[in-house]
């Protein structure tokens, strides 16, 4: 190396030596945590035998959806209780919880709503117990997913819609023996739930004990919503937009096709996108899984509320249905005669938002008064293979319509007797 070359390298070290200290000493930006916090989650639930109208109801009544809700941790239909967005029970779900610094223990808030959901305004109330111990109202991390029995037997995973199974499916994985990478590996499954609507000591929630009533068939979430309560500051209102409102049922039909099914249904307007994952039986304890997923992936982290960034990356990976999607086939041998449970799951977007916002200026510090979380989904069960049309009012003189031979519905408790071995 030259001299000049030598004095030319040694300035540059330095110039960048300087940078690298000049953006070190960049000012980071102090964010305090807002004063006052509210999630809202908002559900919609269909299924087997669930009315695809405009109007649904905020309870199932005798609908088969309702027995399985308790499969999947739901409370069953019939009554509005704070959890039911978790419950897979069929209707209209709306849950809230609403936390203050200003006073951690407060025991009631009112939400003012707009009236095409409710009137008069709603009637929050805390919990007189916490179930494990309170969450950080701060922790924005994702939230663990439960535990759960390890099952025994082998599992089969399939994945990606078309007619014919796809060459080198399914991975198997032996539960008794296989090693904890084999497990990871197979169990893969992408998730970026966070923290939503939950029930604590001090943070009153919406249904309660003194105020559950049912959403109605035509509710609406659209327009201004404010909260008030001893301890939440003055002015804490915040508008809902059609993107955040409640989103209609997805209407699943089903139909065969060269031994394959076709799932079909109308495109959602606030759907950002659909996952669509099957659960079935077959002999010799062996469980078999298919997801709607262009990539492996074993679906259990994804029936759920997702970030608007997470589900933007999946749908560039493939693993998601982009929102125009409306169809998407189960290939044929998946689930051989034996029946299966699908799950399907259309993500709206999800709002949130703070006052003041936060600075440009990192120099300046971040103090939220209040900040508000909006989470929206619509999800359904079907059996597969199991066409069950909403329940028309029948006509006085008409005779009783006798199934066709070759679609007749299968027992559902058989199906799940097959699927869980219950």
């Amino acid at each position: 190396m030259t001299v000049r070359h030598q004095h030319w390298h040694v300035v540059a070290v330095a110039l960048a030596g300087l940078g690298a200290g000049a953006q070190a000493q960049q000012p980071q930006q102090v964010v305090k945590p807002p004063v006052v916090h509210v999630w809202i989650d908002v559900a919609t639930f269909g299924g087997m035998g669930m009315p695809m109208g405009v109007g649904l109801p905020g309870a199932g009544g005798g609908n088969p959806m309702a027995a399985l809700g308790s499969l999947f941790g739901g409370g069953g239909a019939g009554a509005n209780r704070f959890g039911q967005t978790q419950s897979m029970a069929p209707g209209r779900w709306v849950d809230v919880t609403l936390y203050t610094r200003n006073n951690p223990q407060l025991a009631e808030a009112q939400q003012s709503v707009p009236a095409g959901f409710l009137s008069p305004a709603l009637k929050l109330q805390s919990p007189k117990e916490t179930r494990g111990t309170a969450p950080d109202p701060d922790d924005e991390s994702t939230t663990e997913e439960p535990t759960q029995e390890r099952p025994k037997g082998k599992m089969l995973l399939y994945w990606g819609s078309g007619d014919k199974i796809r060459a080198g499916q399914p991975p198997v994985v032996d539960l008794a023996t296989a090693t904890p990478a084999e497990l990871g590996r197979f169990f893969q499954s992408r998730r970026a739930t966070q923290r939503g609507t939950h029930s604590a000591v001090g943070r009153p929630v919406w249904p309660s004990a003194v105020d559950a009533r049912t959403v109605p068939a035509q509710a609406s979430l659209v327009g201004e919503h404010a909260f008030t309560g001893a301890g939440v500051p003055e002015g804490f209102r915040f508008q809902i937009g059609a993107a955040q409102d409640l989103m209609p049922p997805i209407a699943l039909k089903q139909k065969e096709v060269a031994g394959s099914t076709m799932l079909e249904w109308p495109a959602l307007p606030q759907a950002r996108a659909y996952f669509i994952a099957g659960m079935g039986a077959r002999e010799n304890n062996e469980m078999v899984i298919w997801t709607s997923s262009e990539q492996p992936d074993i679906g259990f982290g994804l029936l759920d509320y997702q970030t608007n960034a997470a589900v933007d990356r999946w749908l560039k990976e493939q693993v998601l249905l982009p929102p125009q999607t409306t169809r998407c086939a189960v290939p044929a041998g998946v689930f051989p005669g034996e029946g299966a449970m699908l799950r399907m799951v259309a993500y709206g977007s999800e709002l949130n938002l703070a006052h003041p916002p936060r600075p440009t200026d990192p120099r300046m510090p971040w103090e939220p008064v209040w900040a508000a979380k909006v989470r929206v989904k619509s999800m359904t069960m079907a059996m597969l293979g199991m066409e069950m049309p909403a329940a028309e009012p029948a006509q006085a003189d008409a005779p009783a319509a006798k199934p066709a031979e070759d679609t007749q519905a299968p027992n559902v408790k058989d199906v799940l007797r097959g699927i869980f071995g219950r």
